[in-house]
């Protein structure tokens, strides 16, 4: 087992959040509430009403629960990729593509079960756009902090209630990682030309921004489906009846085109995250093991 795997990838995590977190609470207002007309009304909304603040709202909870997500993730990988290959007898040698793809796909829906409780939190958090400062006419947010949201949905739902978009988070995650990784080390192989030795450092973060983009492309309008199900009855209306029922109401309702509406932000905010990911997972994994582990292992590299 490669447990340099799972304390490279929670780091690297951690980093990839606080890069990407900005851009992510933008993203995730756009997908979910239609007062805002676009990414940059977004940020000049949320700007003027709630400050720099707003922008890092719920970001406590994903700090601390992404070091076990990212753990999973590159974790998970490795080792499918390590039992994939014993499993076909070429131990020395380098996984197919088939095998990245499908061990990505394993890291992607392992993480779902640790994923989920904190990713509802951090969303619902996101789209509170409610002031601290109650005035006379406006009532103040219906959620203190992380904990008190935690708790609230516990209150109200049960501990079901923190799997609520499980399944498109599922069916985000499994394929997009799957992407995810099959084109990182794709590229990473094409950089690394007949030589095989590893690329320059900037090769490695190129090539983990181009999988973050491209994961983020498959990715989108499961992640709009998840967020929507995720706040759904946050204000005591619930609109949707479950998953399948959200998908034909937001198609009737708004056209296919909602579902990427964010894939330009997502874009935008998953190339400098993931490259920051991907370096930090590399020179971690590079320090943490010795050149003999390295032999005939795999690059690594969505948050």
């Amino acid at each position: 087992m490669h447990i340099a795997d799972f304390l490279s990838g929670s780091v690297a995590g951690a980093c990839g959040v606080a890069v990407g977190y900005p851009l992510d609470t933008v993203k995730v207002r756009i997908q979910t509430q239609k007062q805002f007309t676009g990414f940059y009304h977004c940020i000049v909304e949320t700007l003027s009403k709630e400050g720099v603040h707003g922008f890092f709202k719920g970001m406590l909870l994903p700090m601390t629960t992404v070091s076990m997500t990212s753990s999973v993730v590159f974790g998970t990988y490795r080792n499918c990729l390590q039992c994939l290959r014993q499993a076909r007898g070429g131990n020395r040698g380098t996984n197919t593509k088939r095998e990245v793809f499908l061990s990505g796909l394993a890291g992607g829906v392992a993480q779902v079960s640790v994923m989920s409780p904190g990713d509802i939190v951090k969303v619902r958090l996101q789209c509170q756009t409610e002031s601290r400062q109650r005035g006379l006419q406006k009532p103040g947010p219906k959620y203190l902090g992380p904990v008190h949201c935690l708790l609230h949905i516990i209150r109200e739902d049960g501990l079901r209630g923190l799997y609520r978009g499980a399944l498109p988070l599922t069916l985000r995650d499994g394929p997009s990682y799957a992407t995810y990784f099959l084109t990182y080390t794709t590229l990473y192989d094409w950089l690394s030309g007949s030589s095989k030795k590893k690329p320059h450092w900037t090769g490695v973060m190129l090539a983990g921004g181009i999988a973050g983009m491209a994961g983020w492309t498959v990715a989108t309008p499961m992640d709009v489906v998840k967020a929507r199900l995720q706040i759904d009855g946050m204000h005591g209306t619930q609109r949707y009846k479950g998953f399948v029922h959200c998908i034909t109401e937001t198609l009737r309702t708004e056209g296919a085109g909602v579902f990427f509406r964010s894939l330009g932000i997502n874009c935008l905010r998953a190339f400098p995250v993931n490259m920051v990911v991907f370096f930090t997972y590399e020179v971690l994994t590079g320090f943490l093991t010795s050149p003999s582990e390295n032999v005939g292992s795999p690059p690594l590299g969505l948050e």
